[in-house]
């Protein structure tokens, strides 16, 4: 069998051993799954009048904050669901079972990419989920075509991707699942203090920076302009860069740490 034809193998048989984890144990994902339709829920129907104010010139109604509210939700979706990735692999290395496929005939790097993957997996089902809840309450995606329906998914795909591989990483060096669970928090944080909520523009100015310049900012203007037809400008190359930095500093990261000897 060939070096590929080996990886492919390994590499399914631990997507499907982290799928049946998941299946199994669905309740890490769920609690981190209702983080984001809380925070929907919370800040559509009680403080959806208040904040609509930040909108435009302040004339908008509860209907537009939805709108504006859903694509920052949804990339806060596959930040929470990316935490259950840091836990898992944190407990992987802490139980033992790292070091038992370490002496077997197993492809190296399956075990990471089983991990991946599967987290992947999650966190489109997760936001396809949290959609749904956002269309129930009135979400509509206006003026969009299938080209940017398609963008818009290969955004939150490649985002995912993006957050799973830091992920990963912050579970390797975590030395327990609490502090894994811990180290992945800025995941779920950083949405907090984007443009998710508001408009960069009526924060603070001191603050103005810290919000444009961070990951999340720039994939969630890009994702708001697919879906809305808004403006996108620069956002879309920025979003691009972020995500393919941190999938190249997530692997890097991973690999480096995950090939050293055990102690």
């Amino acid at each position: 069998m060939s070096t590929l034809a080996l990886a492919v193998r390994d590499s399914t048989t631990m997507l499907r051993r982290n799928l049946l984890h998941a299946r199994r144990y669905p309740s890490l994902t769920l609690n981190l799954l209702l983080t984001p339709i809380m925070l929907l829920l919370l800040f559509v129907y009680v403080f959806g009048d208040a904040m609509s104010a930040g909108i435009g010139d302040g004339g908008a109604d509860r209907s537009a904050y939805i709108a504006y509210l859903v694509p920052g939700l949804l990339l806060m979706t596959i930040g929470s669901t990316t935490i259950g990735t840091a836990v898992s692999v944190s407990n992987d290395m802490t139980e033992g079972i790292i070091a038992r496929f370490r002496t077997m005939a197993i492809h190296r790097g399956s075990v990471l990419v089983g991990h991946v993957i599967g987290s992947v997996l999650q966190s489109v089902a997760s936001v396809v989920l949290v959609g749904a809840v956002a269309v129930a309450i009135g979400f509509r995606s206006t003026n969009a075509t299938a080209l940017e329906w398609t963008a818009a998914f290969g955004l939150l795909v490649l985002f995912a991707l993006a957050l799973t591989w830091i992920a990963v990483g912050m579970g390797l060096v975590s030395p327990n699942v609490e502090a894994a669970s811990n180290n992945a928090m800025p995941l779920i944080f950083l949405p907090l203090i984007s443009s998710a909520f508001v408009p960069i523009d009526s924060m603070p100015g001191w603050f103005q920076p810290i919000a444009e310049y961070q990951p999340f900012t720039p994939a969630i203007e890009t994702l708001r302009g697919l879906l809305l037809g808004t403006e996108i400008g620069h956002n879309w190359w920025l979003a691009l860069a972020w995500c393919l930095a941190l999938v190249a500093l997530g692997y890097f990261w991973s690999k480096s740490v995950f090939n050293r000897d055990p102690k």
